[in-house]
C-alpha cells in the first residue's frame, strides 16, 4: 500500500471517530436536557402537591364556614337575633326554665333520661316554659363534630314544630340511641336521621330529611353555639330561672333526679 493511500485512510478515519463523538456528544447533551427537565417537573409537581396541601389545610371546615355567614336560615319558631331565641310552651306561664345542654354530653343524657318527661309534662301543664340554649363544647373537647351536627338537626326538628323538637330531643338522649361522649355518632346525617324515625312527627318527614342532609341550619346552630358561649354558662346540663342557677338545695349540682327535679323547680317557681 502507497504512503499516500496509507494517510488517506487514517484521514478518513479520523474524520469518523470525529463525527461519531459529535454525535454522541449531541445524544449526551439531549439526555441530560431530559433529565433536568424530568427533575423540574417533578420538583414542581411536589411543590404543587405542597402547595395544594396547605391550601387545603388553611381551608375553613364546613363548620368554620358556617360560623362566618352573616345571613343566617332559621328555624320556624324562634325569635331574636339569628334565630337563636328558643323558647318552647304556653304563653300562659309567667317563669322560665333556662336549659343549656350539649347533645353528646353523657350527664346532660342521664339529666333527660330521669327528668326529660317531667320537663315536657310541666310545659305541656303550662308550670313554666323551657328556653334552650345548645352548646357545642364537647366537640372540641372530645375531638368531632357530632354537637354542632346534632345542633344542627334539633333546628331542622324545631321548624317541624316545638313538638317536634322536644320529642327529638329527648330520642337523642335517650338510652336506645345516645352515644358513649367520645363516640362522634352524631356527626352522621345518616344516625341522626335514624333517631328521627322515633319521632312521628319527624319519620319519613321529607322536608326535614333535606334539612337535615343540606345542613340548612348549620350556620344557625354556630350562632346558637356562640351565644351559649357568650352566655358565661361553662358546664351542661345547667339551669337557671330569673337568672339564678337550680340546683339540689345545699350543693352547686343540677338536680338528676325527678324528685330532686321538682324539689328545685318549686322552690325556684316561688322564688
Amino acid at each position: 500500500m502507497s504512503s499516500r493511500n496509507s494517510q488517506a485512510n487514517k484521514a478518513a478515519a479520523r474524520e469518523r471517530l470525529r463525527v461519531e463523538r459529535e454525535r454522541q456528544a449531541k445524544k449526551d447533551r439531549a439526555r441530560r436536557q431530559l433529565v433536568v427537565g424530568v427533575s423540574a417537573v417533578a420538583v414542581l409537581a411536589a411543590a404543587g402537591g405542597i402547595g395544594y396541601a396547605v391550601v387545603q389545610s388553611n381551608k375553613p371546615s364546613q363548620w368554620e364556614a358556617a360560623a362566618k355567614v352573616s345571613t343566617v336560615t332559621a328555624p320556624k319558631n324562634t325569635s331574636g337575633t339569628n334565630g337563636t331565641t328558643v323558647v318552647v310552651g304556653k304563653e300562659s306561664a309567667k317563669k322560665t326554665l333556662e336549659l343549656y345542654e350539649d347533645s353528646r354530653c353523657p350527664v346532660c343524657a342521664t339529666f333527660e333520661q330521669s327528668v326529660g318527661a317531667t320537663v315536657e309534662k310541666d310545659v305541656e301543664a303550662g308550670k313554666y316554659k323551657v328556653k334552650y340554649v345548645g352548646a357545642t363544647f364537647i366537640d372540641d373537647a372530645a375531638t368531632g363534630e357530632g354537637s354542632k351536627n346534632a345542633l344542627s338537626a334539633l333546628g331542622a326538628a324545631l321548624d317541624v314544630s316545638p313538638e317536634a323538637f322536644l320529642k327529638y330531643k329527648a330520642a337523642l338522649y335517650s338510652a336506645t340511641f345516645h352515644p358513649e361522649e367520645n363516640d362522634d355518632k352524631f356527626a352522621k346525617d345518616s344516625y341522626l336521621l335514624e333517631v328521627a324515625d322515633s319521632v312521628p312527627a319527624l319519620k319519613g318527614n321529607a322536608a326535614f330529611k333535606k334539612n337535615v342532609e343540606d345542613g340548612t341550619f348549620d350556620a344557625w346552630a354556630m350562632k346558637m353555639s356562640k351565644a351559649f358561649d357568650d352566655s358565661g354558662v361553662t358546664g351542661t346540663p345547667t339551669l337557671k330561672m330569673d337568672g339564678k342557677v337550680v340546683t339540689v338545695a345545699g350543693s352547686d349540682n343540677p338536680p338528676m333526679t325527678a324528685p330532686e327535679f321538682s324539689t328545685a323547680i318549686d322552690a325556684a317557681l316561688k322564688g
